[in-house]
């Protein structure tokens, strides 16, 4: 089964992936992305054991991923009053190869040869025999033999294409990422401040240093899309804590790379309906610590090869779920 033509929402980690991957089996895939590019900065993710180390060597960009590393040392535990107390040693949470999101995403664009249409999202959905007519916001209607829901914990292609009540599941936690350019003094390595329920870490990656302020909640009432409200909810979790917490608000609220999420898990009952299939985050988001971005790659690799070893498209996702899921049950329970 080859020579389809296959729809990618989501232009991030898994949806470049799967696009590499299509290409080189002689499918068209075609990625939607609703950024107006590729998406910058964003937290470091890393990758652990032979399995996703494998699939980067064979996509042909492990070399690229290792020489992007963020090459992080340790990241000293402080009080209040910036006293080291202990440290968290790199080897914790660092994996094999630790890079930053953006860059990833970047070497995997480059990867890919596939069309990309920025600044555009699917506003619906709908299967015939021969297809799924596929209507967005911007760009003309178009008809694919498949589509693929590449785009996140709010996927919306899961949102049309499944009849599914309460998919997320919430951990207790959430978390906001942005740069504080030429701070702190910090050369390849972190500093960590926390009281219980809330902490703020600052790390140094190779010229570039970020910081993160973690709280843990309840799940919170607010449109992803509203950054204000966000860093609003931010602010207010982390009044009136002392050490260096004031100038991280201060600076929060003028970064341009501001990134705001819960942490979550996707738990669906299944990853394909008809001719949609879910990959990634839109299907089974681990939370952190469950490998999230290396179970993207892997996805993307195995429903890949799935469709380009199988007679038809049933066949095709119906051994992808039978091989993914207890991959995916494993890291959600690590998580």
């Amino acid at each position: 089964m080859r020579d389809l033509d296959i729809l990618i929402s989501g232009g991030g980690i898994a949806g470049p992936a799967l696009a590499h991957w299509l290409t080189r089996y002689g499918f068209h895939p075609t990625v939607v992305e609703l950024a107006p590019a590729v998406r910058p900065g964003g937290q470091a993710v890393d990758l652990r054991g032979a399995p996703q180390l494998e699939v980067l060597d064979r996509m042909g960009i492990l070399q690229a991923v290792k020489n992007a590393q963020t090459h992080m040392g340790d990241i000293a535990i402080v009080d209040a009053r910036g006293k080291r107390v202990s440290r968290l040693p790199s080897a914790v949470f660092s994996g094999e190869v630790e890079i930053l999101r953006g860059a990833l995403s970047h070497i995997l664009h480059e990867a890919a040869r596939a069309e990309y249409v920025f600044d555009d999202f699917i506003t619906s959905l709908s299967e015939t025999a021969d297809g799924v007519h596929v209507t967005f916001d911007k760009a003309p209607s178009r008809t694919f033999d498949l589509v693929v829901g590449a785009d996140g914990i709010r996927s919306k292609v899961r949102e049309l294409a499944f009849d599914v009540s309460g998919p997320i599941r919430h951990l207790g936690l959430h978390s906001a990422i942005f740069s504080v350019a030429g701070a702190y003094g910090l050369d390849h390595e972190g500093v960590m401040y926390s009281v219980p329920g809330r902490c703020a870490t600052i790390m140094s990656t190779g010229g570039e240093t970020r910081a993160a302020l973690d709280f843990a909640s309840p799940s919170l009432d607010y449109d992803h899309r509203d950054r204000n409200r966000q860093r609003e909810l931010v602010a207010a979790a982390f009044e009136g804590l002392d050490w260096e917490i004031p100038s991280l608000i201060k600076r929060m609220w003028t970064a341009e790379d501001f990134y705001f999420a819960p942490a979550a898990q996707v738990v669906v009952p299944r990853y394909a309906s008809g001719r949609v299939v879910l990959l990634g985050d839109a299907g089974y988001a681990p939370g952190p610590g469950g490998m999230g971005t290396g179970l993207a790659l892997i996805g993307a690799y195995v429903l890949a090869g799935e469709l380009a070893t199988a007679g038809d498209h049933h066949t095709a996702v119906d051994r992808y779920e039978r091989r993914m899921r207890p991959y995916v049950e494993v890291c959600q329970k690590q998580a």
